[in-house]
């Protein structure tokens, strides 16, 4: 008897030990991990901000592809929320809801897990910094909350510390979102419509000479200069933007172009002026339009070419191509969403696609 006096005193001991133990231990937590990644800031915000994405994204969905999603009315921006169901033990059930967003700054959201010791809320934030002199982006992506006294003692039990299993999570998805929009951006179309007619007008202009490979660079700042001229003149946009190829030397790599903005009718430029008015006279050309990223603007010409070989059509060098971009980039972040127009005018009218 004293044996099992002793044995049930010393579990007493180590009951109430335990229970000091974990009653004083922190349960505060505050896990995150961050990541850079080379797209626009916008297109990476927009991605975590829509739930309905995080299914292609997010580590646990890997766990568990069956596991059952259920999306509310919103699931974009504050108030936007989603729930998941899966019998996966380290998928399990819960829910998670948007609380505040700072339009390409910043995340709040609230997660709910439901456990076998019941529902446990955690806080999660999102943190987007563009990293100066250049193109990408630095994510956070962490989740910060205190367990409960039941929480602590089942984690200290687990294979893996919790802090660490929480990093390895955002660090996954964090790679899966990266992958995710670098996949989305790649995405594009080219499609060659045929023979259209262009019915020209009055433009504003500024015109350069530059190698082939810088004209990407050159355009903003010239297309800036266009624009600034015309809102200090209350001049009224009539179209998008384009750009015509007055000049290209394949042999020497270089092209004279000039960025051009649509007006509706002639403009007086006073004399000193780098900005000046043309007009684009109407033209039966060739149209073909590229949906995706200007980087693939030389293969859209080849196809153009390749259509004009097949139709027996030719080009009227007397008149210059032009590319005309339907939306502004500035709007759209998704690359894969840009739309340029490209018109290669043609010496002979002919019937082939015409409308």
């Amino acid at each position: 008897m004293k044996l099992l006096k002793y044995l049930v005193y010393i579990i007493l001991v180590l009951l109430i030990g335990g229970a000091i133990y974990f009653g004083i231990k922190d349960g505060k937590f505050d896990v995150s991990s961050s990541k850079e990644m080379d797209a626009p800031l916008g297109m990476i915000y927009q991605t975590v901000n829509e739930y309905r994405t995080w299914q292609e994204w997010g580590p646990w969905m890997e766990l568990d592809p069956d596991v059952k999603l259920t999306y509310a009315d919103t699931t974009y921006g504050v108030g936007a929320s989603y729930s998941w169901d899966s019998e996966h033990p380290e998928v399990g059930k819960g829910s998670m809801r948007t609380l505040s967003v700072e339009e390409n700054r910043a995340i709040d959201q609230e997660i709910v897990f439901g456990t076998p010791l019941g529902d446990s809320k955690s806080d999660v934030y999102w943190n987007f910094e563009p990293v100066e002199n250049s193109t990408k982006v630095n994510v956070t992506w962490g989740m910060k909350g205190e367990q409960t006294f039941l929480e602590k003692v089942f984690m200290a039990f687990q294979s893996e510390p919790f802090d660490q299993s929480l990093k390895s999570m955002f660090d996954k998805g964090l790679n899966n979102l990266d992958n995710r929009v670098q996949n989305e951006m790649n995405k594009y179309s080219i499609v060659v419509e045929g023979v259209k007619q262009h019915g020209g007008g009055y433009y504003m202009y500024t015109t350069s000479a530059s190698k082939i490979g810088e004209i990407g660079s050159k355009m903003a700042p010239m297309f800036g200069m266009v624009s600034d001229f015309m809102n200090k003149n209350n001049i009224t946009f009539a179209g998008m933007p384009f750009t015509i190829y007055n000049q290209i030397d394949d042999v020497n790599g270089t092209v004279i172009f000039s960025t051009s903005i649509p007006v509706n009718e002639r403009v007086i430029t006073p004399k000193g002026s780098s900005v000046f008015c043309g007009y684009l006279e109407p033209s039966r050309a060739l149209k073909t339009t590229l949906s995706g990223n200007y980087n693939y603007l030389d293969e859209a010409y080849e196809k153009a070419r390749s259509f004009m070989l097949e139709n027996d059509l030719t080009a009227d060098v007397s008149a210059p191509m032009f590319e005309i971009y339907a939306n502004d980039p500035g709007m759209v972040p998704n690359p894969a969403e840009w739309i340029t127009e490209i018109y290669i005018p043609l010496r002979d009218p002919l019937n082939i696609n015409a409308q």
